[in-house]
């Protein structure tokens, strides 16, 4: 059975192509809901971009979208565009990603 966990764990390997850190230190994820159980679990996930007139937005959610659906337990994957509350990397970004962003 899959959990959120899993989901986390398969897009700490998607990262911003121009930061080239991962969406999940960047806190670009805001949040990953499952539906359904079993061979059926379908993935909706909220997330963001570091602005709203990110020239890569459609790459970045289309590699969120394909490592999401190639988790072990996932039928079908979406991915939510928002905006709300704006990314903030002081609020946002783990302590190693605000380190590697010039951010103390």
């Amino acid at each position: 059975m899959v959990t959120v966990s899993d989901v986390r764990d398969s897009l700490v390997s998607v990262e911003d192509p121009e930061m080239k850190i991962s969406v999940i230190e960047l806190g670009l994820i805001y949040d990953i809901r499952l539906e359904g159980d079993g061979d059926s679990t379908h993935v909706e996930i909220d997330m963001t971009l570091t602005s709203p007139g990110c020239p890569i937005a459609p790459e970045l959610m289309a590699a969120v979208h394909r490592a999401a659906a190639q988790t072990s337990g996932v039928k079908s994957a979406h991915v939510n565009l928002t905006f709300s509350p704006l990314w903030d990397p002081k609020i946002h970004a783990s302590e190693d990603a605000r380190i590697d962003l010039g951010i103390f």
